[in-house]
């Protein structure tokens, strides 16, 4: 159903009377917020919640993706910021539009969770773009996405909704780096800023 909803609000069609899509991005951030709050890990506290900013809600950034899956993948390790190295496998490449670019992108599946109920059907998509450094954090973003959501062999991609890894915020954690097969060679004007502190 959530994806269902998704779906209406990225295309635009939602009736009168309905959320817009900018409100949705909106009610999306604010429970981001929280969740990052009530984490016992959290690496902010309440007082810097006014340094988290984020990207206008841009409808343009909320774009289909074909996918083509990757069975049978090797799993390997992706360095992270603290230096030490967790396992993923490939699950599968996202290819898709942004203003006229065509892109691929390539999801992981955590090895450490594929085993876990609660987590199994996790994606991870880690990346950097050419808005790094500046706009947004150095090391890159990542968007969450679910097994769940693919269909017909796609997927809905909303870069609206990628955000910061801990790491952006304090040192002592461990975020995985993005591959260089996910490095953007283009802006991605949309989601988390960086955490000016």
């Amino acid at each position: 159903m959530r994806f269902f909803v998704w779906v209406l609000l990225c295309l635009g069609v939602c009736k009168a009377g309905a959320q817009s899509y900018g409100e949705g991005i909106a009610e999306y951030r604010k429970q981001y917020v929280a969740d990052l709050l009530a984490d016992p890990r959290s690496p902010i506290k309440h007082s810097q919640v006014s340094n988290l900013s984020f990207f206008p809600a841009d409808h343009s950034y909320c774009v289909w993706a074909s996918v083509a899956l990757t069975p049978g993948s090797v799993p390997f390790l992706i360095p992270t910021h603290s230096g030490k190295q967790k396992p993923f496998r490939e699950y599968g490449t996202l290819t898709f539009v942004v203003h006229d670019s065509a892109l691929v992108l390539h999801m992981y599946q955590s090895i450490d969770m594929v085993n876990d109920t609660a987590h199994k059907d996790d994606l991870f998509v880690p990346f950097t773009d050419q808005t790094n450094y500046d706009a947004t954090y150095g090391g890159g973003r990542y968007i969450d996405l679910s097994v769940k959501d693919i269909n017909d062999n796609r997927i809905l991609l909303d870069f609206n909704k990628c955000y910061n890894p801990y790491c952006a915020y304090a040192d002592g954690f461990s975020c995985p780096i993005p591959p260089r097969e996910n490095h953007l060679r283009v802006e991605i004007n949309a989601g988390e800023k960086v955490f000016r502190q």
